[in-house]
Formats: structure tokens, C-alpha cells, sequence
């Protein structure tokens, strides 16, 4: 068979390659997607959508457990982790082949093979795959990224003899490991230590760092590991992993050396950008650090070549990948468009829930920002005291004292995850601190607390 020809051609079916897909067969361009695993990527299938079917068993378990507080008496709850598993991989099927159907809605060819970029031409970009050579003027990029699996003694072998896991294979584990140590204690350590730790394993967080989240507002993370100390799990920060046995991990820090059994270990300190093996070099494609470099159209140092999602290393969240799909596609069909970072939300789904966006006060000031912080507890909020027993959550807003307007909102608190867009929002589009008290907010919510906070101010 001869060349194929598009007018798109996208590498990698996770949220940056299929938004892109269906937005550029919306527009009525020829797209062919490839994709060597499942459609959806890490996303839908091994990351965010899977965590979160777990975390929401936790926490109905965790209401049955203490349902006395609230005036229900549960006599014999239980967590079933297989058929936690089962339904995480019905909802994942059903998703899946929801993303299957929106190809085909908008005329996209899908590939199910790995795909490697093998040059141009004076017609554009070729690509092969599974034998066959297509083509097209506008190549993305969207392979997404893996687990860093750092060169620590015993981790290939704990990897090969399966006592130690990374989130992929976390995420289908059939029998809950009696010792669970967890390496990172950054959003996907912390969500994997909260339901584990639920379904009644113990559970233990070595951490590097001296505090868990990463570049969470300090504040906000010292108040999750006080909850998350209260639940029961165990953190070691300040902590290297120096080596690991076949059932235990030997860790290094201020008070010396430290060994920790356990039935099975999930490494999970970061992910990387996979740029190797898909024949960029052919095309001599700019990457510093592991990560192809992109603008704020999403357009790599090639001409015609686009590159969204974790591939740039820029921010890897799945919705930052949706964004900059649809920021690459409005490029390529002329309307102006182009990504910006400043309100990107975090969220870590745990019970309490935690959601960020924008500056945190420390990084505002870095910036040369006027800044300043107001805070209010969560109980401020009527809604949160009628559904929530002794939580200790709070609104933190940063603001911009010179041009009154919000620099950064950081919450910890349930519904923390749904309220934090409509912080987003107000930071996206630089809203005054007057106009957003003129908002009304529905009564009773725990999203008033942003507008409560606000009149802190």
C-alpha cells in the first residue's frame, strides 16, 4: 500500500492527542490518531479516572465507619478491594470506549500500534507504523510520560519480582499487601495513601523533601499531613531511599539509617516525558531535560510540528493537556489562541480534599507581586458544618494589594476539587476584588467560603 495522507497526524491517544483529535475532525480537517496502548491514556486508564474510582469506595467505607457521628449506625461495613477493582475497570471500559465513539464520530482514523516519526518530505511529516508510512503536513506530539525510575540499588530487581510497583500496576493489585510502603509523597503517593491506608493496610510515606505535596502552599500542606498523620499513616520526610531488599526499603536521612519492611513498595517520585524512541531526532527537534520544548502556541522549533500534554514537561495535569490540544489545533487553523499558566488548578482528591490555583504567597512575592494573604477556616461555611465532623479545613486567598485583584486560592475541605474552577476563573480573567464580592454565590454551599474570605480583605 502507498502513503497515506491526512492533514493531521496525532501520536498518543491520551487527553492531549484525543481533544486534539476531535476538535481538528470537529473542524473537518483528515486526522489519523496513534495510539500503542489504550485510547485515553494514563488518564483514563492507569491514573487519574482509575484513583479516583478507589478513593470514592474509600470514602463511602470511611462514612460507614464513623457513620455514628452523623446519626447512622452501620453494623457490618466492609471494603471489598476486589470489587473496588472490578468497578474501577467497568468505568474505565465505559470511558474508554467513550473516547473510541468520539473518534469515530468525527472521522478520525485510530492506529492501535506504536508509531515512529521517520522524516519529512516536501508533503510534510511521515510517520510509520505496523508496517505501513502515512503522511501530513502538521505532525502532534502527545506521548504523554511515564513513572522516573531512579537508578536506586534493588529497584530493577524489586520491579522484575513484582515487590515493587509503579501506578500502573498499583491500580490492578488484587490482594491488599498487609505493609505497603509508598516512595513520594507528591499527589499520586498521597491519593494512593489515603485509600490504602482506608482499606486497612499500613501504610508508610518516605518522602525527600521536608514536606509532602510539592509546591503546595506550605500552610495547606502541613494541615493535610496532620490529617492524614491522624488517619493513621506513617511519614518519614527528609528521607532518601538508599537501597531496596526483596521486602523492605532502606532509607537514609538526618537520624541516620532507617530499614522498613514491607509486603510491597509503590515508587512514585515523579513522571518523565517520553520523547525517546519516536524518531524526533530525525527531525532535529529541540528537548531540554527530557521534554520537547513548545511556545505558547504549542509549536516545537519545527515548523508544522506540535508538541501538547506531559510530552513538554510544562505542567502534567490531564486538563493542562486538554488546554493545550485545543490552543495547537486553533494554531493550526488560524484562530488566535495561546496557552497560558498563571491559573492552571491542582487538586489531590483525598479525604480532606486539597485544591489550588495560581501564587502561593512565597511565590507571588518571589515574583516582585504587592502580595498579601487572608484566610478563613472552612467552617465558616454552613454546608461544610452540617456535612463534616471536626475537620479542620481553611480558604487562603493571595491578593495583589496594587491592582486588587486574586492572585492565588488554596482550599482544604471537601468539594475543595468542584469549587477551585470558579477560583480559576477568577484569576484567568483578572477579576477585581470588588466585583467578585458582587457575585452571588448559592446558599448554602461550601463555595461561599471564597467569597466569605474575600471580605477578610
Amino acid at each position: 500500500m502507498g502513503m497515506q495522507e491526512f492533514d493531521l497526524m496525532v501520536i498518543g491517544g491520551g487527553p492531549a492527542g484525543y481533544v486534539a483529535c476531535e476538535r481538528a475532525g470537529a473542524l473537518g480537517m483528515r486526522v489519523v490518531l496513534f495510539e500503542s496502548r489504550a485510547l485515553g491514556g494514563v488518564c483514563l486508564n492507569e491514573g487519574c479516572i482509575p484513583s479516583k474510582v478507589l478513593l470514592n469506595s474509600a470514602k463511602i467505607y470511611n462514612y460507614a465507619l464513623h457513620g455514628e457521628s452523623y446519626g447512622v449506625t452501620v453494623s457490618s461495613a466492609q471494603l471489598d478491594h476486589q470489587a473496588v477493582i472490578a468497578r474501577k475497570n467497568s468505568v474505565r471500559e465505559k470511558l474508554v470506549a467513550g473516547v473510541s465513539a468520539k473518534m469515530k464520530r468525527n472521522k478520525v482514523t485510530v492506529i492501535s500500534g506504536r508509531a515512529s516519526v521517520a522524516g519529512r518530505d516536501d508533503n510534510g511529516f511521515i510517520v510509520e507504523a505496523l508496517g505501513e508510512q502515512y503522511s501530513a503536513a502538521r505532525l502532534l506530539i502527545a506521548a504523554g510520560s511515564q513513572p522516573i525510575i531512579p537508578p536506586i540499588p534493588g529497584l530493577a530487581e524489586g520491579l522484575e519480582s513484582g515487590f515493587v510497583l509503579t501506578s500502573r500496576e498499583i491500580l490492578d493489585i488484587q490482594q491488599l499487601p498487609a505493609k505497603l510502603v509508598i516512595v513520594g509523597g507528591g499527589v499520586i503517593g498521597l491519593e494512593m495513601a489515603s485509600y490504602f491506608n482506608t482499606a486497612g493496610c499500613e501504610v508508610t510515606v518516605v518522602e525527600m523533601l521536608d514536606h509532602i505535596g510539592g509546591a503546595l502552599d506550605s500552610e495547606l500542606s502541613k494541615r493535610m499531613l496532620k490529617a492524614y498523620q491522624g488517619q493513621g499513616i506513617t511519614f518519614m520526610l527528609g528521607s532518601k531511599v538508599t537501597e531496596l531488599t526483596a521486602d523492605s526499603v532502606i532509607c537514609e536521612s538526618k537520624q541516620g539509617q532507617q530499614t522498613v519492611v514491607a509486603d510491597k513498595v509503590l515508587m512514585c517520585i515523579g513522571r518523565r516525558a517520553c520523547a525517546e524512541d519516536l524518531g524526533l531526532e530525525t527531525l532535529g527537534v529541540l528537548i531540554e531535560r527530557g521534554a520537547v520544548v513548545t511556545d505558547e502556541h504549542m509549536r516545537t522549533n519545527v515548523s508544522g510540528l506540535y508538541a501538547a500534554g506531559d510530552i513538554n514537561g510544562k505542567s502534567m495535569l490531564a486538563h493542562t493537556a486538554y488546554r493545550e490540544a485545543e490552543v495547537a489545533i486553533n494554531h493550526m487553523t488560524g484562530k488566535k489562541d495561546s496557552m497560558r499558566y498563571d491559573a492552571v488548578p491542582a487538586v489531590i482528591y483525598t479525604n480532606p480534599e486539597a485544591a489550588c490555583v495560581g501564587e502561593t504567597l512565597e511565590s507571588a512575592k518571589e515574583k516582585g507581586f504587592n502580595a498579601r494573604s487572608v484566610k478563613l477556616p472552612i467552617s465558616y461555611s454552613g454546608r461544610y458544618l452540617a456535612e463534616n465532623e471536626g475537620g479542620d479545613g481553611f480558604c487562603k486567598l493571595i491578593v495583589d494589594s496594587t491592582h486588587s485583584c486574586l492572585l492565588g486560592v488554596h482550599i482544604m475541605g471537601s468539594y475543595a476539587s468542584e469549587m477551585i474552577y470558579g477560583a480559576a476563573m477568577m484569576i484567568e480573567t483578572q477579576m477585581r476584588i470588588e466585583d467578585i464580592k458582587e457575585l452571588v454565590f448559592p446558599h448554602p454551599t461550601v463555595g461561599e467560603i471564597i467569597r466569605e474570605t474575600l471580605f477578610e480583605i
